[in-house]
């Protein structure tokens, strides 16, 4: 079996990462590729079967692609690849020559192994790159070369609004990746305790990988700019040890983090506090790990603000910050000035992608 894992750009290690964990548990055979095609945000993991021992003693087979659905906290998408290919120069093609090709490819490959004609299917699309066909292009010849592949075996059902199959056909680049969705129409990354949304909120993949980069060893952690709270939320899931602390400016914000820790069933795990993160040590006198989504396009009202309020901020991180910090913003030269004049140390910095952007991350000590 192979699985298709999409994720964050920028984060691809750190999924594979956890996906290796999370396979090694189990006792399965494995082998994991980042970038499968060359395309950021993908990871692949061909496998063996696993299984497990049930209740009365019985072996199981597992689905391995549920248990990662289930367990994984970088992950967005879980997907049984079906095929995959590069088409050379589709970006170049004709909108006609370019679909014909996807259908060929498509109407070859055996489509009934994984869907039974009994059972009501759909196609969604994603496209990403200069192509002269769109998303519902592909959409459409993806669905039509499905079922005329399927009508060889029966009358195959097609449900656009509640399919019980859902293939998902990307096309990133001059790579097509066709398989079945298992994770359903909503991304992993939307986490059923979101009742509350900031207006710039962080995925929940990127805040666990910000978490991954800052290695916490037990101690105290706080997000000084903690917004609607994913970040110290998640780390609460995740069963941490030490104290968690939530400073958020905004009373609004705050109130809205409590009410998401809530309904994670967490709020007792960690310490709200209204407070200026540029007066960071007159909340706390010292704090292990600090991790944050920095305020920079719609978290502030001007960006002349930046400059100034990094360096205010770290000036007090300074007086309090005891192992390392990880922090993610667009501002490159405002922060890398804030963490050189305050002593910082940059060890490490990665680019991820967010809400359309590539935003800078850096880990400092």
């Amino acid at each position: 079996m192979r699985l298709l894992l999409t994720t964050s750009k920028g984060i691809e290690d750190l999924a594979s990462a956890e996906v290796s964990s999370l396979l090694d548990r189990i006792g399965v055979p494995f082998r994991v590729e980042e970038k499968p095609l060359g395309v950021e945000g993908r990871v692949l993991v061909e496998m063996g079967e696993a299984y497990y021992t049930d209740e009365k003693g019985r072996k199981r087979e597992l689905s391995v692609a549920t248990y990662l659905n289930e367990r994984s906290r970088l992950l967005h998408r879980v997907i049984v690849e079906v095929a995959s290919d590069r088409f050379e120069g589709i970006s170049e093609d004709e909108p006609e020559k370019a679909l014909r090709r996807i259908e060929d490819f498509v109407s070859d490959l055996p489509l009934e192994r994984y869907v039974k004609t009994s059972e009501s299917f759909a196609v969604r699309p994603f496209r990403k790159g200069e192509h002269r066909i769109t998303s519902l292009d592909i959409s459409k010849t993806v669905g039509k070369a499905i079922f005329d592949r399927l009508s060889r075996f029966g009358t195959p059902r097609v449900n656009l609004d509640h399919p019980a199959v859902i293939f998902r056909a990307e096309l990133v680049g001059d790579a097509f990746f066709l398989g079945i969705d298992t994770t359903g129409d909503s991304s992993l990354h939307k986490r059923p305790w979101r009742v509350y949304n900031h207006p710039a909120h962080l995925k929940a993949s990127i805040a666990n990988a910000l978490i991954e980069l800052a290695k916490l060893e037990g101690g105290s952690f706080i997000d000084p700019f903690c917004g609607s709270g994913t970040i110290p939320i998640e780390l609460a899931l995740r069963g941490y040890g030490g104290r968690i602390t939530c400073l958020e400016k905004y009373r609004k914000h705050l109130r809205g983090a409590e009410m998401n820790a809530l309904a994670a069933g967490v709020h007792e795990g960690i310490d709200f506090i209204l407070g200026d993160a540029t007066r960071l040590s007159e909340y706390i006198d010292k704090v292990d790990f600090a991790v944050s989504n920095l305020p920079y396009g719609l978290k502030i009202g001007r960006k002349s603000m930046i400059p100034g309020l990094y360096s205010e901020f770290f000036s007090e991180l300074a007086k309090v910050l005891e192992k390392r910090g990880v922090f993610i913003t667009t501002e490159k030269r405002a922060i890398e000035k804030a963490i050189a004049k305050n002593g910082f140390e940059t060890k490490h910095h990665r680019l991820i992608g967010h809400g359309g952007l590539m935003v800078h991350t850096y880990v400092i000590e």
